[in-house]
Protein backbone atom coordinates (compact mmCIF):
# COMPACT_ATOMS: atom_id res chain seq x y z
CA UNK A 1 0.00 0.00 0.00
CA UNK A 2 2.86 2.71 0.97
CA UNK A 3 4.29 1.46 -2.22
CA UNK A 4 1.70 2.33 -4.21
CA UNK A 5 0.87 5.74 -2.70
CA UNK A 6 4.59 6.50 -3.02
CA UNK A 7 4.04 5.73 -6.62
CA UNK A 8 1.07 7.91 -7.05
CA UNK A 9 3.20 11.12 -4.92
CA UNK A 10 5.95 10.44 -7.34
CA UNK A 11 3.52 11.03 -10.79
CA UNK A 12 1.41 13.98 -9.10
CA UNK A 13 5.12 15.38 -8.56
CA UNK A 14 6.08 15.10 -11.91
CA UNK A 15 3.27 16.56 -13.30
CA UNK A 16 3.13 19.53 -10.93
CA UNK A 17 7.11 19.64 -12.38
CA UNK A 18 6.12 19.83 -15.99
CA UNK A 19 3.14 22.09 -15.35
CA UNK A 20 5.31 24.25 -13.71
CA UNK A 21 7.83 24.29 -16.25
CA UNK A 22 5.43 24.80 -18.52
CA UNK A 23 4.00 28.09 -17.16
CA UNK A 24 7.51 29.52 -16.29
CA UNK A 25 8.50 28.76 -20.40
CA UNK A 26 5.47 30.17 -22.25
CA UNK A 27 5.33 33.71 -22.97
CA UNK A 28 2.59 36.32 -24.45
CA UNK A 29 4.35 37.97 -27.50
CA UNK A 30 2.15 41.04 -28.53
CA UNK A 31 2.98 41.58 -32.38
CA UNK A 32 1.88 44.27 -34.56
CA UNK A 33 1.17 43.54 -37.92
CA UNK A 34 0.79 46.93 -40.73
CA UNK A 35 -2.05 45.45 -42.19
CA UNK A 36 -3.64 41.96 -41.90
CA UNK A 37 -3.49 41.00 -45.30
CA UNK A 38 -2.75 37.04 -47.05
CA UNK A 39 0.18 38.48 -48.49
CA UNK A 40 1.81 37.14 -45.09
CA UNK A 41 0.06 33.61 -45.42
CA UNK A 42 3.87 32.12 -43.31
CA UNK A 43 3.31 34.18 -39.90
CA UNK A 44 -0.65 32.68 -40.01
CA UNK A 45 0.82 29.34 -40.64
CA UNK A 46 3.02 29.50 -37.97
CA UNK A 47 0.56 30.62 -35.61
CA UNK A 48 -2.48 27.56 -37.15
CA UNK A 49 0.11 25.72 -37.33
CA UNK A 50 1.35 25.23 -33.31
CA UNK A 51 4.82 26.32 -34.13
CA UNK A 52 5.08 28.86 -31.46
CA UNK A 53 3.20 26.79 -28.89
CA UNK A 54 6.06 24.25 -29.61
CA UNK A 55 8.49 26.95 -29.01
CA UNK A 56 6.28 28.29 -25.75
CA UNK A 57 5.21 31.35 -27.37
CA UNK A 58 1.75 32.40 -27.22
CA UNK A 59 1.08 35.65 -30.37
CA UNK A 60 -1.65 38.04 -29.89
CA UNK A 61 -2.30 39.90 -33.37
CA UNK A 62 -2.52 43.48 -33.57
CA UNK A 63 -3.50 45.73 -36.26
CA UNK A 64 -1.34 48.45 -36.60
CA UNK A 65 -2.94 50.06 -39.42
CA UNK A 66 -0.01 51.72 -41.10
CA UNK A 67 4.09 51.36 -40.21
CA UNK A 68 4.17 54.56 -38.49
CA UNK A 69 1.32 53.22 -36.03
CA UNK A 70 3.10 49.70 -35.42
CA UNK A 71 6.90 51.74 -34.86
CA UNK A 72 5.21 53.54 -32.75
CA UNK A 73 3.47 50.39 -30.78
CA UNK A 74 7.29 49.23 -30.70
CA UNK A 75 8.94 52.16 -29.64
CA UNK A 76 6.20 52.21 -26.56
CA UNK A 77 6.78 49.22 -25.92
CA UNK A 78 2.99 48.15 -26.72
CA UNK A 79 4.41 46.23 -29.05
CA UNK A 80 7.29 43.58 -28.25
CA UNK A 81 7.69 42.69 -32.08
CA UNK A 82 6.88 44.49 -35.54
CA UNK A 83 6.10 43.06 -38.71
CA UNK A 84 5.82 46.17 -41.40
CA UNK A 85 8.81 47.12 -43.87
CA UNK A 86 12.23 47.52 -43.08
CA UNK A 87 12.35 51.51 -44.35
CA UNK A 88 10.09 51.86 -40.76
CA UNK A 89 13.58 50.71 -39.49
CA UNK A 90 15.90 52.64 -41.77
CA UNK A 91 14.44 55.92 -40.96
CA UNK A 92 14.07 55.46 -36.92
CA UNK A 93 17.76 55.12 -37.29
CA UNK A 94 18.21 57.94 -39.44
CA UNK A 95 16.31 60.30 -36.54
CA UNK A 96 19.17 59.40 -33.92
CA UNK A 97 17.36 57.01 -31.72
CA UNK A 98 19.15 55.37 -29.27
CA UNK A 99 17.06 52.61 -29.08
CA UNK A 100 15.99 52.21 -32.48
CA UNK A 101 14.32 49.45 -34.29
CA UNK A 102 16.42 46.25 -35.74
CA UNK A 103 15.00 44.03 -38.05
CA UNK A 104 16.24 40.29 -37.02
CA UNK A 105 13.75 38.30 -39.34
CA UNK A 106 12.39 38.65 -42.91
CA UNK A 107 8.88 37.05 -44.43
CA UNK A 108 8.29 38.52 -47.48
CA UNK A 109 10.96 39.25 -50.86
CA UNK A 110 9.16 40.79 -53.08
CA UNK A 111 6.42 43.46 -53.54
CA UNK A 112 2.97 41.64 -53.49
CA UNK A 113 0.80 43.96 -56.15
CA UNK A 114 -0.31 43.25 -59.42
CA UNK A 115 -0.51 45.15 -62.39
CA UNK A 116 -4.53 44.73 -63.43
CA UNK A 117 -5.57 46.57 -66.85
CA UNK A 118 -8.61 46.91 -68.70
CA UNK A 119 -8.65 44.43 -71.62
CA UNK A 120 -6.43 41.24 -71.64
CA UNK A 121 -2.87 41.30 -73.20
CA UNK A 122 -1.42 38.15 -73.42
CA UNK A 123 1.85 40.58 -75.26
CA UNK A 124 2.24 42.90 -72.16
CA UNK A 125 5.21 44.78 -71.43
CA UNK A 126 6.04 47.62 -68.74
CA UNK A 127 6.66 49.45 -71.93
CA UNK A 128 2.71 49.90 -72.88
CA UNK A 129 2.68 51.92 -70.16
CA UNK A 130 3.44 55.11 -71.91
CA UNK A 131 1.26 57.20 -72.13
CA UNK A 132 -1.37 55.67 -70.16
CA UNK A 133 -2.36 56.07 -66.50
CA UNK A 134 -1.76 54.42 -63.29
CA UNK A 135 -3.53 53.86 -60.10
CA UNK A 136 -0.20 53.22 -58.19
CA UNK A 137 -1.24 53.93 -54.01
CA UNK A 138 -0.01 56.27 -51.65
CA UNK A 139 2.69 58.38 -52.08
CA UNK A 140 6.11 57.22 -50.41
CA UNK A 141 5.05 54.29 -49.63
CA UNK A 142 6.91 51.10 -50.69
CA UNK A 143 4.57 49.83 -53.17
CA UNK A 144 4.17 53.10 -54.73
CA UNK A 145 8.08 53.79 -54.70
CA UNK A 146 8.79 50.02 -56.62
CA UNK A 147 6.27 50.73 -59.05
CA UNK A 148 8.00 53.64 -60.03
CA UNK A 149 11.51 51.99 -59.73
CA UNK A 150 10.02 49.38 -62.04
CA UNK A 151 8.88 52.13 -64.85
CA UNK A 152 12.20 53.52 -64.32
CA UNK A 153 13.58 49.92 -65.34
CA UNK A 154 11.70 50.14 -68.22
CA UNK A 155 12.60 53.53 -69.66
CA UNK A 156 9.71 55.49 -68.82
CA UNK A 157 9.54 57.99 -66.07
CA UNK A 158 6.79 58.60 -63.46
CA UNK A 159 4.79 61.98 -64.45
CA UNK A 160 6.75 62.18 -67.82
CA UNK A 161 5.50 59.24 -69.26
CA UNK A 162 3.27 58.30 -67.76
CA UNK A 163 1.04 59.45 -64.62
CA UNK A 164 1.04 57.45 -61.57
CA UNK A 165 -1.91 58.54 -59.76
CA UNK A 166 -0.96 58.73 -55.72
CA UNK A 167 -4.01 60.45 -54.68
CA UNK A 168 -6.12 57.23 -53.60
CA UNK A 169 -6.08 55.23 -50.27
CA UNK A 170 -4.49 51.83 -50.19
CA UNK A 171 -8.54 49.86 -49.88
CA UNK A 172 -9.83 52.48 -52.18
CA UNK A 173 -8.05 51.76 -55.38
CA UNK A 174 -9.97 48.78 -56.40
CA UNK A 175 -13.17 50.48 -56.50
CA UNK A 176 -11.75 53.78 -58.17
CA UNK A 177 -10.22 51.68 -60.73
CA UNK A 178 -14.03 49.78 -61.25
CA UNK A 179 -15.32 53.33 -61.05
CA UNK A 180 -13.45 54.40 -64.16
CA UNK A 181 -10.53 55.97 -62.43
CA UNK A 182 -7.10 54.88 -64.49
CA UNK A 183 -6.15 52.93 -67.75
CA UNK A 184 -4.45 50.33 -65.28
CA UNK A 185 -4.10 49.79 -61.22
CA UNK A 186 -1.52 47.92 -58.93
CA UNK A 187 -3.81 45.56 -56.29
CA UNK A 188 -2.60 43.03 -53.98
CA UNK A 189 -4.30 39.89 -53.90
CA UNK A 190 -6.69 38.19 -53.75
CA UNK A 191 -8.44 41.51 -54.88
CA UNK A 192 -5.98 41.30 -58.06
CA UNK A 193 -7.37 37.80 -58.82
CA UNK A 194 -11.04 38.70 -57.80
CA UNK A 195 -10.99 41.17 -60.01
CA UNK A 196 -9.69 38.24 -63.00
CA UNK A 197 -12.45 36.52 -62.13
CA UNK A 198 -15.39 38.85 -61.93
CA UNK A 199 -14.31 40.42 -65.57
CA UNK A 200 -13.56 43.51 -63.82
CA UNK A 201 -9.68 43.73 -64.61
CA UNK A 202 -6.91 41.87 -66.37
CA UNK A 203 -3.42 40.81 -64.51
CA UNK A 204 -0.38 41.72 -66.59
CA UNK A 205 1.99 41.35 -64.04
CA UNK A 206 3.76 41.14 -61.19
CA UNK A 207 5.71 44.14 -59.59
CA UNK A 208 7.48 42.43 -57.45
CA UNK A 209 8.65 39.91 -59.77
CA UNK A 210 9.91 42.70 -62.26
CA UNK A 211 11.69 44.47 -59.48
CA UNK A 212 13.83 41.73 -58.44
CA UNK A 213 14.40 40.93 -54.50
CA UNK A 214 12.96 43.55 -52.48
CA UNK A 215 12.49 43.12 -47.98
CA UNK A 216 9.02 44.04 -48.64
CA UNK A 217 8.05 43.14 -45.09
CA UNK A 218 9.96 41.94 -42.22
CA UNK A 219 9.98 41.40 -38.43
CA UNK A 220 11.43 43.80 -36.16
CA UNK A 221 12.01 45.29 -32.15
CA UNK A 222 13.57 47.49 -30.08
CA UNK A 223 17.20 47.24 -29.49
CA UNK A 224 16.73 46.97 -25.73
CA UNK A 225 14.03 43.95 -26.26
CA UNK A 226 16.49 41.97 -28.48
CA UNK A 227 19.60 42.54 -26.07
CA UNK A 228 17.40 41.15 -23.08
CA UNK A 229 15.13 38.35 -24.29
CA UNK A 230 17.51 36.28 -26.92
CA UNK A 231 15.76 33.23 -26.34
CA UNK A 232 12.66 34.55 -27.10
CA UNK A 233 14.04 36.15 -30.48
CA UNK A 234 15.59 32.40 -31.05
CA UNK A 235 12.01 30.72 -30.36
CA UNK A 236 10.00 33.20 -32.49
CA UNK A 237 12.01 32.61 -35.48
CA UNK A 238 12.55 29.07 -34.98
CA UNK A 239 8.74 29.14 -35.65
CA UNK A 240 8.90 31.10 -38.37
CA UNK A 241 11.54 29.05 -39.80
CA UNK A 242 9.51 25.98 -39.38
CA UNK A 243 6.38 27.55 -41.50
CA UNK A 244 8.65 28.86 -44.21
CA UNK A 245 9.92 25.32 -44.74
CA UNK A 246 6.26 24.20 -44.45
CA UNK A 247 4.95 26.43 -47.10
CA UNK A 248 7.79 25.37 -49.71
CA UNK A 249 6.83 21.75 -49.71
CA UNK A 250 3.20 22.05 -48.50
CA UNK A 251 0.33 22.39 -51.24
CA UNK A 252 -1.99 25.81 -52.58
CA UNK A 253 -4.81 23.88 -50.68
CA UNK A 254 -2.80 22.87 -47.55
CA UNK A 255 -1.57 26.76 -47.32
CA UNK A 256 -5.16 27.76 -47.58
CA UNK A 257 -6.17 25.52 -44.90
CA UNK A 258 -3.75 26.70 -42.61
CA UNK A 259 -4.88 30.38 -42.96
CA UNK A 260 -8.72 30.56 -43.97
CA UNK A 261 -9.37 31.19 -39.80
CA UNK A 262 -7.55 34.22 -40.29
CA UNK A 263 -9.80 35.30 -43.32
CA UNK A 264 -13.14 33.86 -42.64
CA UNK A 265 -14.78 36.38 -45.28
CA UNK A 266 -12.62 34.81 -47.99
CA UNK A 267 -13.88 31.57 -49.44
CA UNK A 268 -10.94 28.46 -49.59
CA UNK A 269 -10.80 28.83 -53.61
CA UNK A 270 -9.81 32.48 -53.24
CA UNK A 271 -7.12 31.55 -50.91
CA UNK A 272 -5.83 28.60 -52.85
CA UNK A 273 -5.68 30.78 -55.96
CA UNK A 274 -3.93 33.60 -54.15
CA UNK A 275 -1.24 30.74 -52.32
CA UNK A 276 -0.37 29.84 -56.03
CA UNK A 277 -0.28 33.45 -57.40
CA UNK A 278 2.10 34.30 -54.20
CA UNK A 279 4.22 30.76 -55.08
CA UNK A 280 4.86 31.58 -58.66
CA UNK A 281 6.36 34.89 -58.18
CA UNK A 282 8.75 33.62 -55.76
CA UNK A 283 7.02 36.00 -52.69
CA UNK A 284 7.42 34.08 -49.50
CA UNK A 285 11.32 33.77 -47.70
CA UNK A 286 12.99 30.19 -47.19
CA UNK A 287 14.78 31.42 -43.99
CA UNK A 288 14.24 34.15 -42.07
CA UNK A 289 17.71 35.57 -43.71
CA UNK A 290 17.80 39.48 -45.00
CA UNK A 291 20.41 39.65 -47.98
CA UNK A 292 22.38 42.41 -47.87
CA UNK A 293 22.33 42.42 -51.41
CA UNK A 294 18.12 43.01 -51.86
CA UNK A 295 18.19 45.28 -48.45
CA UNK A 296 20.97 47.88 -50.51
CA UNK A 297 18.00 47.40 -53.26
CA UNK A 298 15.53 48.43 -51.39
CA UNK A 299 17.45 51.63 -50.42
CA UNK A 300 17.83 52.21 -53.90
CA UNK A 301 14.06 52.21 -54.47
CA UNK A 302 13.60 54.81 -51.75
CA UNK A 303 16.26 56.75 -52.88
CA UNK A 304 15.18 57.23 -56.29
CA UNK A 305 11.70 58.06 -55.27
CA UNK A 306 13.61 61.05 -53.01
CA UNK A 307 12.55 59.72 -49.68
CA UNK A 308 15.78 58.72 -48.29
CA UNK A 309 19.18 60.98 -49.09
CA UNK A 310 21.44 58.34 -48.28
CA UNK A 311 22.05 54.90 -47.90
CA UNK A 312 22.02 53.43 -44.45
CA UNK A 313 24.66 50.97 -43.45
CA UNK A 314 23.20 47.19 -43.48
CA UNK A 315 24.57 46.16 -39.97
CA UNK A 316 22.97 48.88 -38.37
CA UNK A 317 19.80 48.10 -38.92
CA UNK A 318 20.20 44.23 -39.64
CA UNK A 319 20.87 41.57 -37.07
CA UNK A 320 20.89 38.16 -38.97
CA UNK A 321 22.69 36.71 -36.13
CA UNK A 322 19.95 34.91 -34.36
CA UNK A 323 18.38 33.86 -37.81
CA UNK A 324 21.46 32.52 -38.36
CA UNK A 325 21.89 30.27 -35.28
CA UNK A 326 18.14 28.39 -35.77
CA UNK A 327 18.96 27.78 -39.66
CA UNK A 328 22.29 26.17 -38.45
CA UNK A 329 20.91 23.81 -35.43
CA UNK A 330 18.47 22.21 -38.21
CA UNK A 331 21.54 21.01 -40.75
Amino acid sequence: MLKRLAAVVICLLVVFMVIGCTKQTSERIVLNEVTHSVFYAPLYAAISLGYFEEEGLTIDLVNGGGADKSMTAILSDQAQIGLMGPEAAIYVFKEGKDDSAIVFGQLTKRDGSFLVGREPDEDFKWSDLRGKTVIGGRAGGVPEMTLEYVLRKNGLEPGVDVEVITSVQFNLMGGAFEGGMGDYVTLFEPTASLFEQEGKGYIMDAVGAESGEVPFTAFMAKKSYIKKNPEIIRSFLRAIYKAQQWIGSASDREVADAIISFFPDTSIDSLILVAKSYREIDAWMDTPIMKEEAFNRLQQIIIEAGVLDEAVPYAQVVDTSYAQEIISERR
